[in-house]
């Protein structure tokens, strides 16, 4: 009996020391911290913004790294007989233009505003008036092989300056501006009338010589352009037919991939003899104008004073209208409403084209 108390004391009293130790409740365990882990975070790529171009090209419009703008360009008479062809240097060309000469043929006056980067530039032909007014209104330095007797007598009227291959001292070999080359073009062997050449670097020296590498006091080429110059609203324009008469049509084929027409002639890509590749160009205009035959010969007038036209450009279409005037005013081109005329960045070609021929767009 002594031992069961003793048992039953030592119960009760640790029955009375747990009671007064807990009074409260145990909380819950405090969790431990997840380990930290170091997960890169990749940041939203900074876009890096377009450079505005220092200079654009005055005459394409593109993106340049030096002020060309009071640069004066060079034009040159370029021969576009069948039995020349192909040309060299039109590839280069910073705006061809392509009239009617005499008996339904055409020859090209191809621009340059930069002729020091250029190679072999031919056949060269020779000048007719509205050539000349042409490349008056760019206040261009014009080079050509002969001309007709109105160019001539208008030539010597007015004292003009110009660099011939024919008359003069561009003519002689000493110049060192032209020369002849029957086999221009390797495979191909040229009469004597298609074998006159230049360059770039015979052009290049002669301005220098001449101190005529800055444009006259106050021109300024006056054009328009944008990155996108599609015409809104113009009629479908993938396949441009330009017939200049019975012997030439030229054909524009767009070309979606780079955004520009490829040229095509006698059922031929147009191409430049230096490098084979064919001609391509952002911006299509096509001018009607009078054309008047003058003598027997069958070389003709142009009437360069205005009149109606087409502007093609990224496949569409649309009419316009042109004027020009004097010699030494350039082209002016406007919509039907008057507004002028946005060209898109790059080369183009201008065809002068008899009122009485129609232009055809599919």
């Amino acid at each position: 009996p002594a031992m069961k108390r003793v048992i039953c004391l030592f119960c009760a009293l640790l029955f009375l020391l747990s009671a007064g130790c807990g009074g409260e409740k145990p909380g819950p365990a405090t969790p431990s911290p997840l380990p930290v882990t170091d997960s890169p975070v990749t940041p939203e790529p900074t876009p890096t913004p377009t450079p505005t171009p220092a200079f654009y090209h005055p005459l394409t419009g593109v993106p340049c790294g030096e002020d060309l703008s009071g640069k004066r360009p060079a034009a040159v008479m370029l021969n576009n007989l069948k039995a020349a062809l192909p040309q060299q240097g039109n590839g280069q060309a910073d705006i061809i233009y392509e009239v009617l000469a005499e008996g339904g043929i055409t020859r090209m006056l191809a621009v340059y505003q930069d002729p020091s980067q250029l190679g072999l530039i031919g056949s060269v032909r020779s000048a007719r008036q509205y050539y000349w007014e042409i490349a008056k209104g760019h206040d261009a330095v014009y080079i050509h092989a002969g001309g007709s007797p109105e160019f001539y007598d208008t030539r010597d009227r007015l004292g003009l300056f110009t660099v011939d291959g024919v008359r003069g001292y561009y003519s002689g070999q000493d110049a060192g501006m032209f020369w002849r080359d029957r086999d221009r073009v390797p495979g191909y062997h040229y009469d004597f009338e298609h074998s006159l050449l230049t360059s770039g670097e015979a052009i290049a020296d002669m301005l220098a010589q001449r101190e005529l590498e800055e444009h006259s006091a106050g021109y300024s080429y006056q054009a328009a352009f944008a990155d996108d110059a599609t015409p809104p609203g113009g009629r479908s324009a993938l396949t441009v037919t330009v017939p200049f008469s019975t012997y030439k049509t030229g054909v524009f084929l767009y070309d979606e991939a780079s955004g520009s027409y490829l040229v095509e002639e006698y059922g031929q890509p147009y191409v430049d003899g230096n490098d084979g590749s064919q001609v391509s160009v952002t911006n299509l205009l096509v001018l009607q104008a009078v054309c008047t035959v003058v003598d027997d010969a069958g070389r003709v007038n142009v009437d360069l004073s205005s009149g109606k036209g087409w502007f093609a450009c990224g496949g569409r279409m649309i009419p316009i209208n042109w004027e020009k005037g004097a010699a030494e005013n350039q082209f002016r081109y406007t919509t039907e409403t008057g507004a002028p005329l946005t060209l898109g960045r790059g080369r183009s070609y201008v065809c002068v084209i008899p009122t009485s021929q129609t232009v055809t767009a599919e």
